[in-house]
């Protein structure tokens, strides 16, 4: 008799619950998402996206080469896609731009009296 395993009998309730673990499960995942996102807006600098009062500018590039720009001010965001069409109008030329060997944009506006030698520098986007 005693090399059988000795079984508890069919009416006492299984001490362990195999559905328990499921729950451990879902809130380890919410955790993990939340986490994600956290990390993708400090990466991504888009805490500005967040508060009601910044102004954004974002430039978006996809695969095939379209771009669109996406500015928000305030709480309004609007997005406008480049069609690459050529806009006609009267205006006047405030400057040129200069792309530098390391990736800086120097501006240098045209402005009479502005200092022509001097210029704005922009960091490249990434």
């Amino acid at each position: 008799m005693g090399r059988f395993l000795k079984l508890a009998p069919p009416e006492e309730v299984a001490e362990e619950d195999p559905l328990a673990s499921v729950a451990n499960l879902f809130d380890v995942s919410i955790v993990f998402i939340v986490g994600l996102m956290i990390s993708l807006f400090s990466v991504y600098n888009m805490g500005d996206l967040m508060d009601p009062d910044s102004e954004v500018t974002m430039v978006k590039t996809n695969a095939q080469g379209e771009q669109e720009i996406i500015v928000k001010q305030g709480q309004e965001i609007t997005a406008y896609k480049l069609t690459g069409q050529t806009g006609e109008g009267d205006g006047e030329r405030l400057g040129t731009a200069y792309r530098l060997a390391n990736g800086q944009i120097i501006y240098v506006p045209d402005a009479e009296g502005a200092g022509a030698e001097e210029g704005e520098i922009a960091d490249p986007a990434p």
